[in-house]
């Protein structure tokens, strides 16, 4: 029996695996071990993932020998792939960095269940990836929802636990409304296959209850997503979290969270329903512009460098949302390609951010005064990032930005276009900021000599940076694998 059949079960079971016995383990070192391996390997399985489909087309996966719809279907397309290697990469540079990040955050009697929820909340955002199951999507989800209030509770800071609890109300609630969406879609369908339920809902666009199932999706994931005003949850759980947890988190659950939406919105519902038939592109498109300046403009006043840069992925999830309001195929590219762009980006300067925290205990930005002095090469990382966040020539984000120019031009909306240019004119502010207190001033008297991150952090977080740089220059693999996905979401690919 050949393994790369079973490529989909692998790419949740080996995660999951590791979990439980990380705890029975009870030793970080074994801990630690157990869940890079695994997650080294789920990080290999998505890329062979991403090469079948890309070769054969879309994997259907049948647990249990139960043909779907009867039984439950893993099914990976172009898009579900594409985000499988992003999710899974990123958790396969992280866990090496935690090792020595949470030495100072975390007590090392707790390092074992540390390693454990990671590997539970990465088992459950490849879980939503990768299921065809529209009641799978929601038990996943709250499996990486758990372990990430765990991990964010972690935080040495006493306002971590506020954090977790505040993400733990607002998650459940979220959480209400996927299920209640999801029920309502069984109670009309009686099916829980999502392509399943797709020709089922062909005849059913007008009745009440889809379009009630629709609303409540649509509110309960956006507030998964921090979409703006339903991001509240988001600075406090970034800001509190251990400097490896919130590098994680910020890469890969709001964009798994985009990626249900987009599922939801083009494999069940259709094109026609929500981007025709009701005016939710009009209201993504105002949403999406509140998220990129009034989120961009709050960033520019903070003290605290990943409050800063927690109010600016509200910003870019701004950015990732605009792409999905224009309901054409070149803006659901630029949504597609943000999404894995944010994804890096902010991976890398999250991770920076816990290198300096590493040596000078905080992220306050009064702490990083003349960081580029003493950590040179943290502080550079930090603004080839920020330069990313701009959308600057050369990285990843200055791709991203220009399909989102190129699909409003496409529509006649050159409003739209300058909106973007002025909204990143925001985030050369933010960025600024950190730029004046890192090269423009003294670094702060009293406190004892600084040096360098050590290596153990050093080289996974410019890895991070070096990827940012790549795909700014080389789109073959991000734009390719975007436009490929929309393509097939909107029914147009081979």
């Amino acid at each position: 029996m050949s393994l790369a059949l079973h490529l989909p079960a692998l790419q949740v079971a080996l995660p999951l695996a590791a979990a439980p016995l990380a705890v029975l383990a009870r030793r970080a070192n074994a801990a630690f071990l157990l869940v890079t391996l695994a997650s080294w390997a789920a990080f290999a399985v998505a890329v062979l993932l991403w090469l079948q489909v890309g070769s054969q087309g879309a994997i259907s996966y049948a647990l249990g020998s139960w043909v779907p719809p009867l039984g439950i279907e893993y099914r990976v397309d172009r898009l579900a792939a594409f985000v499988l290697m992003l999710v899974a990469g990123i958790a396969a540079v992280a866990l090496p960095y935690s090792r020595r990040s949470i030495e100072a955050e975390i007590p090392r009697e707790q390092h074992y269940l540390f390693y454990a929820m990671f590997a539970l909340c990465l088992t459950g955002l490849l879980g939503i990836t990768i299921t065809g199951d529209a009641f799978n999507i929601f038990v996943f989800l709250e499996i990486s929802s758990l372990s990430t209030y765990v991990l964010i509770a972690l935080g040495r800071d006493r306002r971590a636990l506020v954090a977790s609890y505040q993400y733990l109300i607002m998650g459940t609630i979220g959480a209400t409304f996927i299920v209640i969406g999801v029920g309502l879609l069984y109670l009309k369908t009686g099916t829980l296959n999502l392509a399943d339920m797709s020709v089922r809902l062909r005849d059913m666009t007008s009745h009440r209850p889809v379009l009630a199932a629709l609303g409540f999706l649509t509110v309960g994931i956006s507030l998964k997503l921090a979409l703006f005003p339903l991001h509240q949850w988001l600075p406090n759980a970034y800001t509190y979290a251990p400097s490896a947890v919130t590098a994680f988190l910020a890469a890969t659950a709001t964009k798994v969270s985009v990626y249900v939406l987009l599922r939801f919105y083009y494999s069940v519902f259709g094109e026609s329903l929500v981007f025709q038939s009701l005016p939710l592109p009009q209201l993504m498109l105002a949403l999406s512009l509140a998220a990129m300046f009034f989120a961009s403009a709050i960033a520019i006043f903070q003290d605290d460098l990943k409050r800063l840069l927690a109010y600016s992925s509200v910003a870019q999830i701004g950015y990732i949302t605009l792409g999905l309001s224009f309901g054409s195929a070149s803006g659901l590219t630029a949504t597609v390609v943000h999404l894995f762009n944010h994804g890096v980006t902010k991976a890398a300067l999250f991770l920076l951010v816990g290198c300096a925290v590493a040596r000078v205990g905080g992220s306050a930005l009064s702490r990083l005064a003349g960081l580029g002095r003493t950590m040179p090469l943290t502080a550079f990382g930090i603004v080839l990032g920020g330069l990313g966040l701009i959308g600057v020539p050369g990285t990843a984000g200055f791709v991203s930005k220009w399909y989102l120019v190129l699909a409003a031009l496409e529509q006649g909306q050159w409003w739209l276009a300058l909106a973007i240019v002025a909204s990143s004119l925001l985030a050369v502010a933010y960025v600024w900021r950190f730029v004046e207190i890192a090269y423009f001033r003294a670094p702060p008297a009293g406190l004892p000599a600084r040096c360098e991150a050590p290596l153990a952090l050093l080289v996974p977080a410019w890895l991070m940076v070096a990827a940012s740089v790549y795909f700014g220059l080389d789109t073959s693999l991000t734009v390719g694998s975007a436009a490929a996905a929309a393509a097939e979401l909107l029914g147009t690919g081979k």
